[in-house]
């Protein structure tokens, strides 16, 4: 596997982002880099790590493969512009997504991904993690 982590510890960090940003995204949040680094707790990566991109393109993967969008389209700098990196633009274009405009393209995969979250999953009764 990647980055040095096994088949069940990457699996593992796979499940808990996916439930993390389907948690944030019911509420109609983000999140960022160095925030969801934080929160996963069943395996360790860095916020700036490559592991986090690739693992963070395997969510989105999974999630538009069931018709949920880009999950990771909430995943955002800390700083300055507060949008994705340039991660997420290469594979929401490889996806179909017309990046031609960045920031169209950001606002309009959030509203469909927030949208489809805060309809169809039910919010954390004890709220964020």
């Amino acid at each position: 596997m990647p980055h040095g982590f096994t088949d069940a510890e990457w699996a593992a960090g796979v499940a808990e982002m996916t439930a993390i940003l389907q948690v944030r995204a019911s509420l109609r949040a983000m999140i960022t880099y160095s925030d969801l680094s934080r929160e996963i707790r069943s395996v360790v990566i860095g916020y700036h790590d490559p592991a986090m991109d690739d693992m963070l393109l395997e969510v989105s993967r999974n999630e538009a493969s069931r018709g949920r969008g880009l999950l990771s389209v909430i995943v955002v700098h800390k700083y300055g512009d507060m949008e994705p990196g340039n991660g997420f633009y290469a594979p929401a274009e490889s996806m179909g997504l017309d990046v031609s405009d960045r920031t169209a393209c950001w606002i309009g995969e959030l509203h469909r991904v927030h949208g489809y979250w805060s309809r169809s999953r039910p919010r954390k009764a004890a709220g964020l993690r």
